[in-house]
C-alpha cells in the first residue's frame, strides 16, 4: 500500500482509531494483522518470505540466549544470517550475478549456461531483512533480551509504517514499546499528523513534480547534452532526498500518533560541510547499521592504515550492492568511500575568527559536498555505467552555447534546455518548491513546525493548516508513483 494512496488515507485512520479503541492485549494483533494486509497490497504471495525469515529468527533469538557455548551460539548466528542473506541472494542478486557469469561464458562462445529466474523483487526486503538480522546479531551480543511472544517479534519485523522502507530499528529501540501501554495523547496525534503532512508534501509536491523532469532526460540520456543533464542530476538529488525522507516522516509520524517513536533517519543532509558529515545525516538507520555490524567488527580505525582504507572501501561497496544488483550501484558506493578517504587523509582543520569569512567557507564546503554527492547521484540514477559516464562526458558540454541561446528568446530552445520539454509554468513552480524546501530546513535548524504552531493561537494554526491543504492540492502530483526506496 502506498502513503500517497486514497487506500492508505483510509487505512491510517482506521487503523490508528481502532487501536486506541481496544484493550492493550489486543493491540499488537490488530497492528500485526494490519501490516500484513498492508504488505500484501503489493503481492500477497511474498508474505510467505517474511513469516520463513521471521520464524527463522524467533527460534535464533532464543536458541542463541540459551547457549553457554560460545561456539554454539555463533553457529546458530551463522545459520540465521545465512537464512535472511541467503533469501536476499536469491530475488535481489541471482539474476544479476548469472548474467555476468553468463557474459563471461558468451566470451567462450558457450551461451545461457545458468538460467535466469522469472521473479520480481519482493517490496522493502533489503530493509526487514537488515532489521531482522539486527536483532539476532543483538540477541548474541547480549544486548538484547529474545521476544518470547512470537506474535510481538512478528510485529516487530513487520510493524507497517517502517516496513518496506525504513528506518530499519533496532529492537532495543521498537521492541519494548511493543509491551507498553499507549494511551491516546493530543500533543503525538498533532505532532505525528503535522510530520506526516511534511512529509507527503516532499513526496507529492516536490519530488513527483521534480521527476517529471528527471525522468524526461535520464530515460534516455543519450539524447542530451550540457544543461538538461545538468538541471536533471540536481533535480534528482533534490527528488530522491524529499521522495525517501518524505517516505520516512511519515513512517515516524504515522507510528508518533499511536505513541511508538521510530529513529530519525534524515537530518537536513544537505547541509552537512563534509562528506563524512552527509552519512552521519543521509540515511542514519542504514549506516549506522553498517558501522554497528561491519565496520566496527572489521576493527574500526583502530586498525593499520590499509586495513582502514579496507574497512571503508567493504562497507560502501556494501551498501552500494545493499541498493541494488546493478554496477551503478556498486560504482555509486566506490565513488563514496573514495570521496570519505581522500577527505579524511587530506582534512587539514584551520581556525577562523572573522564570522563572515567562516560563513563563506561554511556554504563552499556545503556547495563541494553537494557537487561531490550530485555526481555520484549520476551513477545511481543511470540505467547502466556506459550511461552514467555519457552523463559524466557531457555533463558541461556546450553549454555557453545553450546559454546563448536561451537568452536569444527562443521557445523551443528554451522548452528544450531549459525546462526539459515541461511548460514554463511547471519549471517555475519546481524551482519554488525547492526554494520553499531549503527556506523551511534552514528555519527548522531553530525550531519545528510542531513547536512553532503550539506557541500560536488557534486562528493562526488553522489558518495555516488550510493553507497547506490548498497548496498540497493545487501543487501536488498525484500519480500514486511508487517511492524510489521501495525497489531496494
Amino acid at each position: 500500500m502506498l502513503f500517497n494512496s486514497v487506500e492508505f488515507a483510509i487505512f491510517f485512520p482506521v487503523v490508528t482509531i481502532l487501536f486506541f479503541l481496544i484493550p492493550h492485549r489486543f493491540r499488537w494483533f490488530l497492528l500485526l494483522i494490519a501490516s500484513c494486509f498492508f504488505y500484501m497490497f503489493f503481492k500477497p504471495v511474498y508474505i510467505l518470505i517474511l513469516l520463513f525469515t521471521i520464524i527463522i529468527d524467533y527460534f535464533a533469538g532464543i536458541w542463541i540466549a540459551q547457549q553457554q557455548d560460545k561456539r554454539k551460539k555463533k553457529y546458530l548466528l551463522t545459520l540465521s544470517i545465512i537464512a535472511n542473506v541467503g533469501v536476499l541472494a536469491v530475488f535481489k542478486y541471482y539474476n544479476f550475478i548469472t548474467i555476468n557469469i553468463n557474459t563471461i561464458f558468451e566470451k567462450l562462445h558457450y551461451n545461457d549456461i545458468i538460467p535466469l529466474l522469472n521473479i520480481l523483487l519482493p517490496i522493502g526486503l533489503s530493509f526487514h531483512t537488515f532489521q531482522a538480522m539486527s536483532y539476532t546479531i543483538e540477541v548474541y551480543r547480549g544486548h538484547q533480551q529474545p521476544e518470547k511472544h512470537f506474535g510481538i517479534y512478528a510485529l516487530y519485523v513487520m510493524f507497517y509504517p517502517q516496513l518496506v522502507a525504513g528506518p530499519i530499528e533496532r529492537s532495543q529501540n521498537i521492541l519494548h514499546q511493543f509491551h507498553e501501554v499507549k494511551t491516546f495523547e493530543y500533543a503525538n496525534v498533532r505532532s505525528g499528523l503535522i510530520q506526516m503532512a511534511w512529509g507527503l508534501f516532499k513526496k507529492v509536491v516536490i519530488a513527483d513534480r521534480l521527476s517529471l523532469f528527471v525522468n524526461n532526460v535520464y530515460t534516455n540520456p543519450l539524447n542530451y547534452k550540457g544543461l538538461p543533464l545538468l538541471t536533471a542530476t540536481v533535480f534528482f538529488a533534490i527528488q530522491i532526498y524529499c521522495d525517501f525522507s518524505g517516505y520516512s516522516d511519515i513512517a515516524i509520524g504515522s507510528a508518533k500518533c499511536m505513541g511508538y517513536k521510530l529513529m530519525v533517519n534524515f537530518n537536513k543532509p544537505y547541509s552537512a560541510t563534509s562528506i563524512g558529515e552527509f552519512w552521519q545525516k543521509w540515511h542514519i538507520s542504514l549506516s549506522t547499521w553498517f558501522r554497528d555490524y561491519v565496520y566496527v567488527p572489521l576493527g574500526g580505525n583502530r586498525v593499520s592504515t590499509l586495513k582502514w582504507y579496507r574497512n571503508i572501501m567493504i562497507v560502501f561497496l556494501l551498501s552500494g550492492i545493499w541498493h541494488g544488483a546493478n554496477w551503478t550501484f556498486l560504482f555509486w558506493g566506490f565513488l563514496h568511500g573514495i570521496y570519505l578517504l581522500i577527505e579524511t587523509t587530506t582534512n587539514k582543520k584551520a581556525r577562523i575568527s572573522d564570522t563572515s569569512t567562516k560563513s563563506l567557507i561554511i556554504i563552499f564546503k556545503q556547495l563541494r559536498v553537494f557537487i561531490l554527492v550530485c555526481f555520484a547521484w549520476i551513477f545511481f540514477r543511470a540505467q547502466n555505467i556506459s550511461q552514467g559516464f555519457y552523463v559524466v562526458r557531457n555533463l558541461l558540454s556546450g553549454l555557453p552555447h545553450q546559454f546563448g541561446e536561451i537568452i536569444s528568446n527562443r521557445h523551443f530552445a528554451r522548452l528544450n534546455l531549459l525546462y526539459l520539454n515541461q511548460s514554463a509554468n511547471e519549471f517555475i513552480i519546481a524551482i519554488i518548491v525547492v526554494i520553499f524546501l531549503f527556506i523551511v530546513q534552514r528555519w527548522q535548524k531553530k525550531s519545528t513546525i510542531d513547536v512553532w504552531l503550539t506557541s500560536k493561537p488557534v486562528f493562526v494554526r488553522w489558518s495555516f493548516y488550510y493553507v497547506i491543504i490548498i497548496a498540497f492540492i493545487s501543487l501536488g502530483i498525484f500519480n500514486r508513483s511508487e517511492f524510489i526506496y521501495f525497489q531496494f
